[in-house]
């Protein structure tokens, strides 16, 4: 009989650690790639890639897709995924570079392309509370923006905006100027959603929005600041585009969404909402550089690092269906052994 309770309550122990383990693995493998992407590289590309130059490189390379990602995510935090982002970037770049064509300074261009960014957010925020699917909404979004940045630019690119340089090109202490803005994003961004009470709400709508309004939460309000953030992001990376080829293209990217949502899925940023980091949305930015790189230094075609970059995507799709549904049935298990346990 006692035998029997020993080894009945061995298997709760040993299931919450299991547990833990799996939920490190999701939570921090990431990180374990990344350095062994590294490793692999520094010796297969040597010696070339374990450089300081090069990995500055590959930050600046990574900058562009940090910045898109970051919106994607605090947009899927929160329940909501906004894909009008290649619109919204193409618009505000066109619009800092007309008002800085026509004699305007840079400064008001900057903030005119930053605020269509947060009026798209608001409108798609809005327009979606209406009851109507985020997907579609954004789609729409992404469409009529496109025509719009077209019809501003007069259906060509918008040239000799080297007034935005000091965004783009530009270096400050021997690092390029969008890893700056990256970095004050990200900073920025991570104490938002950890350390204040609104960010902490966003990502609580994102997991339960009908707990959040039940406790007297306005779950609505965090629902459309998710999508504000998302455009803020979006502007924010297509004045870094505009600023790095001192040109302002109205032609939505649509590679954007797909290597942006990309680092989200390696983030583990769950797509049902309520759970990521952005940190972690940082690395798997830099994980997408570091392999273009890396194949770049190598003289492999670049189609390869789009195929890799797939691969990628499926499989971090998958491992976090694994892992959820393992740990759920775990705990499942944990909690049924408990109680038999406990009966005895």
């Amino acid at each position: 009989m006692t035998a029997g309770i020993v080894k009945a309550s061995a298997g709760p122990e040993s299931d919450p650690a299991g547990v833990r383990w799996l939920i490190f693995a999701r939570d921090r493998g990431i990180l374990v790639l990344w350095v062994l992407l590294l490793a692999g590289f520094s010796a297969w590309a040597s010696p070339y890639f374990a450089s300081l130059d090069n990995a500055l490189l590959i930050a600046n390379a990574a900058a562009l897709t940090a910045i898109f990602a970051a919106g994607i995510a605090v947009g899927v935090i929160c329940g909501a995924l906004d894909l009008s982002i290649p619109g919204t970037a193409a618009m505000a770049g066109c619009v800092c570079g007309w008002l800085m064509t026509h004699g305007l300074p840079v400064w008001l261009g900057i903030l005119a392309g930053l605020a269509v960014g947060i009026v798209v957010g608001l409108a798609n925020g809005l327009i979606a509370l209406r009851g109507f699917n985020p997907i579609i909404v954004t789609i729409g979004s992404l469409s009529v923006l496109s025509g719009l940045a077209a019809a501003l630019a007069g259906g060509y690119t918008i040239p000799g905006l080297t007034g935005l340089t000091f965004l783009g090109t530009d270096r400050f202490a021997g690092v390029p100027a969008p890893v700056w803005v990256v970095a004050a994003l990200f900073l920025a961004g991570t104490a938002f959603l950890t350390r204040t009470r609104d960010g902490i709400r966003l990502m609580a709508v994102g997991g339960n929005a009908e707990a959040v309004r039940r406790s007297g939460i306005n779950a609505d309000r965090y629902r459309v600041l998710g999508f504000v953030v998302s455009g803020f992001c979006a502007a924010l990376g297509g004045l870094i585009t505009a600023a790095l080829v001192t040109e302002a293209n109205p032609a939505a990217n649509p590679g954007i969404i797909f290597n942006a949502l990309t680092a989200v899925a390696l983030a583990g940023v769950s797509l049902s909402g309520g759970r990521g980091s952005l940190p972690r949305v940082l690395v798997g930015a830099l994980i997408l550089g570091t392999i273009s790189n890396g194949l770049t230094i190598k003289g492999i075609e670049p189609y390869w690092a789009t195929a890799v970059t797939g691969v990628l995507l499926l499989a971090s799709l998958g491992l976090e269906k694994w892992v959820s549904n393992t740990v759920s049935r775990r705990l499942v298990a944990t909690a049924q052994a408990s109680a038999h346990t406990s009966t005895r």
